[in-house]
């Protein structure tokens, strides 16, 4: 008989020639757990996924409850489904006034699209000016607007009107345009290796977009729910975008995105053509269900209140000769060393002792600290040692 591991290989698509290739029967907190029963200190949350941790109870209840009412009865947007209407007024409560109408997806790449198909309907606009280095999502749309021509170049042609502007080039804000119908930017570059854009920058980029009528769209999928130390990460630049993509920490574990934006610009969707944009699982009741939960979690345990104090215990001990540099906010970081060789080597150690760790698409020198919101000051510690002993042995050899 196969084992799981051999069915793996045999009948799952594959994304690459080396899959991490660790056999997982249980999660938990803060913690994964393989079938021999070894655990691991979740230091990646599955790509910024888990911000509450592995299977929080709250989120589970919210499962259970509605699994027992409903599950998925027709396409978004044409019954009355209280998961997802519960979920839409909380998260308009708790974002800026012309961020109330909110359009559910199955994942952020998906909300990249729809956002991509609304600020063309809306401006009646077709050029999108994205930014090097930038990744919103693998779909042909999204790839459009990735920054990373290594990517791409086998799926050409993609959409067209699409062109590049360089992080915080101030002096490239002139090619935005009256014929611009949309700026689309990450809040940080996360794929790229955590790059921070400049306060002055974004502040210049909103004034752009508001002298020629361009709609500005902020990525959040992976710095939503208070990674960065804010309930978004958007609030730290005293910004406030067109329309916002989320998803990712947004679900509590379970798959499901958005994209925001205010009523008026939303509703061109409705008409000219009729459903303009359209999904079938987009809004799943159980995956709002336990977006609700997760949310009210965060916002009544302010789980981002103590991510800067973490994000300073991280910084204080990840001091080690060889950490060229830590880039970042809050509990969303780059340790930045000098090959992907070496980033390699120290990665599948830190798995070796328990330490699930990764490296970034476009940015393979450096690697990804983005652990659960509820990681302990002791786990902290804990991580740090596990990843300068991993340096150690790997610099040392």
């Amino acid at each position: 008989m196969l084992s799981q591991k051999q069915l793996f290989l045999l009948n799952t698509a594959q994304t690459s020639n080396s899959p991490r290739f660790l056999e997982i029967e249980k999660a938990e907190g803060n913690y994964l757990y393989d079938v021999d029963g070894r655990k691991y200190l979740d230091l990646v949350s599955g790509f910024a996924v888990s911000n509450i941790g592995h299977r929080h109870p709250a989120v589970l209840e919210a499962i259970k409850n509605q699994l027992d009412r409903y599950l998925h009865v027709t396409v978004y947007g044409e019954y009355v489904q209280s998961p997802q209407v519960n979920f839409a007024h909380l998260l308009a409560k708790v974002l800026p006034e012309n961020l109330s109408s909110v359009y559910f997806t199955n994942s952020g790449t998906e909300a990249t699209e729809g956002a991509l198909k609304l600020a063309k309907r809306y401006t009646g606009r077709t050029e999108i000016l994205s930014y090097h280095h930038s990744y919103h999502g693998s779909t042909h749309g999204a790839l459009s607007v990735m920054g990373n021509e290594y990517y791409k170049q086998a799926y050409r042609p993609l959409l067209p009107d699409i062109r590049f502007l360089n992080l915080n080039a101030e002096e490239q804000l002139e090619q935005i345009t009256e014929k611009t119908a949309a700026v689309i930017l990450e809040s940080i570059q996360g794929e790229a290796g955590i790059r921070v854009p400049d306060r002055n920058y974004f502040k210049k980029l909103r004034e752009k977009c508001n002298e020629t009528g361009t709609l500005l769209i902020l990525d959040e999928i992976q710095t939503g729910f208070g990674r960065t130390g804010k309930l978004f990460c958007f609030e730290h630049y005293d910004l406030v975008p067109d329309i916002l993509l989320i998803a990712k920490g947004m679900g509590g574990g379970m798959p499901i995105g958005a994209f925001v934006s205010s009523k008026k610009i939303m509703d061109s969707l409705k008409e000219n053509p009729i459903l303009g944009h359209i999904t079938t699982f987009g809004g799943h009741p159980v995956s709002c269900a336990a977006g609700l939960a997760s949310l009210k979690l965060i916002l009544e345990k302010k789980l981002f209140n103590d991510v800067p104090e973490k994000e300073a215990l991280f910084r204080t001990h990840l001091i080690h000769p060889k950490i060229k540099e830590i880039r970042g906010i809050g509990l969303m970081l780059s340790l930045q060393l000098d090959s992907f060789e070496h980033v390699e080597k120290v990665s599948s150690l830190c798995v070796k002792e328990g330490l699930i760790i990764d490296w970034f698409l476009h940015c393979e020198t450096a690697m990804r600290i983005a652990p659960p919101l509820t990681i302990s000051k002791e786990e902290i510690i804990y991580a740090c040692n596990i990843i300068k002993k991993a340096m150690d042995k790997v610099y040392e050899s």
